[in-house]
């Protein structure tokens, strides 16, 4: 048994936690009867790969098939997206969606059915999905795909681990030209100014803004908008991204190498980060070059970051409301935050584009994500949230989630009845996939 947690470093359990190197090991531990649930690399946020007995990937990572003419890939489910990018970026191509970490497995990128900055353009990872592996509770394994096993495939991205363990996938990566992108900064003064930006962005493949969240009045909602496209070798001007486009220099390794004091954030601090940051930036719009690690994964360049939250956690709230409920919801919702002074320096707003998933997270409109140290007075303040969400017609996403309860998981996914009662379909038998986050949710027991 040992102690462990996701990222938001809350809850902390005692459990038994042991890998696996093929699908026949598996098949022996799925052999043991109760409750069990695959483990990553422990990047969701909450309790959702968490359980008294945890199966993790990290050690089935082999790349297994690669065709160079289309891009299409396939993996066992355990390897990192950074360890696709460390080999096929210096080959031309890019993964076709990543969310803001790359130190997460393939396989927790399809159970979260993970989302970047491109869902408006090329929506979410696992409809990229060609078809996967999952071995079942009884040992037996179903390849799927979108027309194979169809409704297995559905109840399964998105699914949270529920159904099975993935044991690999196949999905086609993006070609690129180079290893950089082209970005623009546009500064917005207030909520509406940066809504209106990501209107008039649907044409970029990539958008994403930092907010402040802390800010009020007129100035509430403030933000800086990063929106890019991979940069082509004419885009290039430096002599060393000419010369080298697809190879990137290692940057500096940085850590926090404790945990801050619970103290270390508060209002007063959080408010000085948020004032310099949103000020560094020049009014308009500016572009440049920057490499992809940059755009797409600043926090991972700080290793253990998590750390800055202190020993009781934190959590990310994030939520999606409906577009055409975007500026009067968002509106209620941020005021109310910025009332609270519970805001947090990491905030991230984007705009989904449209899609319809059987159990996913992404709909049409807009998603907030904010992070908050674990205290009483944020978890009275999230349920206030979550009222004014589902009122709204939105949801939590459960990849972040630790808090959430079952009726406002019921109430806010539209098929939460049909997929509880698919997995307890397919979780009939002395083993059963359950994690924290499912039974407290009601989806099983």
């Amino acid at each position: 048994m040992q102690k462990i947690s996701d990222w938001g470093n809350y809850p902390v359990v005692e459990a038994d936690v042991s890998g696996f190197d093929s699908a026949e090991q598996l098949r022996q531990k799925l052999a043991v009867p109760g409750q069990v649930i695959a483990f990553g690399n422990g990047r969701s946020y909450g309790d959702a790969s968490l359980q008294k007995r945890m199966l993790t990937t990290r050690r089935f990572n082999k790349f297994l098939a690669f065709d160079e003419s289309n891009g299409e890939l396939c993996c066992q489910a355990g390897a990192l997206l950074s360890e696709i990018l460390d080999v096929f970026v210096p080959r031309g191509w890019f993964l076709p969606v990543t969310p803001g970490t790359k130190l997460i497995t393939v396989g927790g990128a399809i159970a979260a059915d993970v989302h970047g900055k491109n869902h408006h353009v090329d929506g979410s990872f696992g409809q990229h999905i060609l078809s996967m592996d999952v071995m079942r509770n009884d040992g037996s394994v179903v390849t799927c795909s979108p027309t194979k096993h169809a409704e297995f495939f559905a109840v399964t991205v998105g699914g949270m681990g529920l159904t099975g363990m993935i044991l690999n996938a196949t999905f086609r990566l993006k070609r690129i030209e180079s290893a950089y992108i082209v970005e623009e900064t546009v500064k917005a003064a207030n909520l509406h100014e940066i809504m209106d930006c990501f209107e008039a962005s649907m044409d970029w493949t990539y958008s994403v803004a930092w907010i402040d969240c802390l800010a009020k009045g007129d100035s509430m909602g403030r933000s800086i908008m990063m929106r890019g496209e991979h940069a082509r070798d004419a885009d290039l001007i430096k002599p060393a991204h000419k010369s080298a486009p697809l190879a990137l220099k290692p940057g500096l390794p940085l850590a926090v190498p404790f945990r801050f004091p619970n103290f270390a954030l508060n209002p007063l601090t959080m408010n000085a980060f948020n004032f310099a940051y949103y000020n560094k930036f020049r009014s308009g719009t500016h572009r440049h070059i920057t490499n992809y690690n940059t755009f797409f994964y600043p926090l991972d360049a700080i290793d253990k970051w998590n750390r800055i939250y202190g020993k009781r956690g934190f959590t990310q709230y994030q939520f999606v409301i409906p577009k055409e409920a975007g500026r009067e919801g968002m509106e209620k919702i941020l005021k109310r935050i910025t009332e609270s002074g519970l805001g947090s320096f990491l905030a991230v707003l984007k705009l989904f584009g449209k899609q319809e998933s059987f159990i996913s997270f992404p709909m049409e409109g807009y998603t907030l994500a904010l992070d908050f140290p674990i205290s009483q007075k944020a978890m009275d303040l999230f349920k206030e949230l979550d009222a004014m969400v589902a009122d709204y017609g939105g949801r939590l996403y459960l990849a972040k989630d630790s808090r959430m309860d079952a009726a406002m998981f019921e109430k806010t996914y539209p098929n939460a009845a049909e997929f509880k009662r698919a997995v307890a379909m397919l979780n009939e038998g002395e083993t059963r996939f359950a994690s924290l986050q499912s039974n407290r949710l009601g989806i099983t027991s």
